[in-house]
């Protein structure tokens, strides 16, 4: 792995080597999504399933997808209720510690290739995974690739008044920083628009406990 160097000192390594080493244990923070350093909530990832991700995951119907499912939390508690599930993350060891936790995974990339394509009854965009790839509805389009014609994805979103940013953004571990990498952020205020422009439909939105989310659709 090659490494460089930012004008202030600073090392570049890449996202997946510097996300590895938070799910190790080590503090890392995000830049460029707010007014400064936020530190990465790695602790809430590792845990298990709460009863706000159960009032979010009972919204998930038949098979499932997990796209971008980090250490597995919620592809495990899943599996629990009975669902076939799939976990899919670029991090290597984010698949390690889905699978340590009984879940099948596998590393990809939610724009390649994917098992089951056309065929999914839910996907499921938690932990502010809606932002991936910094165009939620390039990536939402991809995500109606993926389902059966009656499919619905559950996405987790931020609070309203947040509307829609995107953004590049930094991972930094110490004095590693990650290159930059698009991401976006997706208030409850502007899921609708977000939705139509990717030929869904919102049928419900949610707040528990301060965690907004939303069921969509496929638009007939």
């Amino acid at each position: 792995m090659t490494t460089e160097l930012f004008e202030d000192g600073v090392r570049d390594e890449s996202f997946s080597a510097l996300f590895s080493r938070a799910l190790q244990g080590l503090p890392c923070s995000v830049v460029g999504v707010g007014d400064g350093p936020q530190p990465l909530p790695v602790a809430s990832w590792v845990r298990d399933a709460d009863d706000t991700d159960s009032a979010m995951l009972a919204h998930c119907v038949g098979p499932t997808l997990d796209i971008g499912c980090g250490p597995g939390r919620l592809s495990a508690h899943l599996v629990e209720l009975g669902h076939v599930v799939l976990g899919i993350d670029v991090v290597h060891e984010a698949v390690r510690q889905t699978r340590e936790r009984g879940v099948s995974a596998i590393v990809r990339d939610v724009f390649e290739e994917l098992p089951g394509e056309g065929r999914w009854s839910s996907a499921l965009l938690a932990d502010g995974n809606v932002g991936i790839g910094g165009n939620p509805v390039a990536l939402l389009r991809r995500v109606g690739q993926l389902l059966d014609p009656l499919g619905r994805v559950v996405v987790e979103l931020s609070a309203p008044g947040v509307g829609l940013r995107s953004m590049w953004a930094a991972l930094e571990c110490g004095e590693t920083r990650s290159r930059p990498f698009r991401w976006s952020l997706v208030g409850a205020d502007a899921i609708a628009d977000v939705a139509t422009a990717a030929g869904f439909a919102v049928v419900a939105t949610h707040d528990r406990s301060g965690r907004w989310f939303a069921v969509l659709e496929v638009q007939p």
